[in-house]
């Protein structure tokens, strides 16, 4: 915790970072989280929260209960594939891993396999604007893709006062902006959908430090936005509690 906390201050005081606004996450809610799920990607869906977790042997895609995140239904990722994010468009969940090139899609309410689809390079996390599915996969680009056939209509570079962001991780598409996790810190990307550039930061340590988590892999990662209540959350891999936090910009 200590070296990414370090590095996280070198990056605020960065250049890049500094001219950007940075707002503390600040707590509205804390609910229960699984500390055994490595999260990869985080989503509500009609009051449910949908979440896929990561490592080999230890991918599932989970329907948990909000208010005591008990998980309802779950689905196994099969060997050798590490899981990775997911996404909802209409009555489908589309999810993938990170190697491979292995896409599935599964069929609410039962989440029954419906498909499968590919993509080349990594895959990292998925949200959606109502028009394409955006995808990460760990560098400075965020691809759009055409939902009907998954192909790539629009590639995105993202940069922070003309710097590239590397490490785009889990995604989330909230009025009009997509947010992303920066992966080994504790910053929340504000971009641009239109430009790529970053309009500011979300800075999470407070989470992280109440989250009290240790190993290096258990870096914040998951953020989901319920539209039907303008609810943000995020919460972090292998991370106790899932919090509720304001919205950005709201008083």
């Amino acid at each position: 915790m200590r070296t990414i906390l370090l590095f996280l201050a070198a990056l605020l005081a960065a250049p890049a970072a500094a001219t950007l606004p940075v707002e503390p996450a600040r707590v509205v809610h804390t609910y229960p989280h699984d500390r055994a799920a490595y999260t990869e990607g985080l989503l509500i869906r009609d009051g449910w929260v949908y979440e896929s977790t990561g490592q080999i042997g230890q991918s599932f895609i989970r329907k948990k209960a909000l208010a005591t995140g008990r998980a309802v239904q779950s689905i196994t990722i099969p060997q050798p594939y590490f899981g990775e994010g997911i996404v909802d468009w209409g009555d489908r969940l589309y999810s993938f891993v990170w190697h491979g090139g292995r896409g599935f899609i599964w069929k609410f309410p039962a989440l029954k396999p419906a498909g499968k689809w590919s993509y080349d390079g990594e895959g990292w996390a998925m949200t959606q604007d109502g028009r394409n599915i955006i995808m990460s996969d760990g560098t400075p680009e965020l691809r759009f893709l055409d939902p009907k056939t998954m192909n790539v209509v629009r590639r995105l570079p993202v940069t922070a006062d003309g710097q590239p962001v590397w490490q785009l991780n889990e995604l989330e598409y909230v009025r009009g902006e997509i947010l992303a996790n920066v992966w080994q810190t504790a910053l929340i990307a504000r971009i641009d959908p239109a430009t790529g550039k970053v309009k500011g930061w979300i800075d999470v340590t407070a989470l992280w430090s109440k989250a009290n988590v240790t190993g290096s892999d258990s870096v914040p990662n998951g953020i989901a936005y319920d539209k039907a209540k303008a609810r943000l959350f995020v919460t972090g891999k292998n991370w106790p509690y899932l919090f509720e936090i304001k919205l950005p910009g709201a008083r």
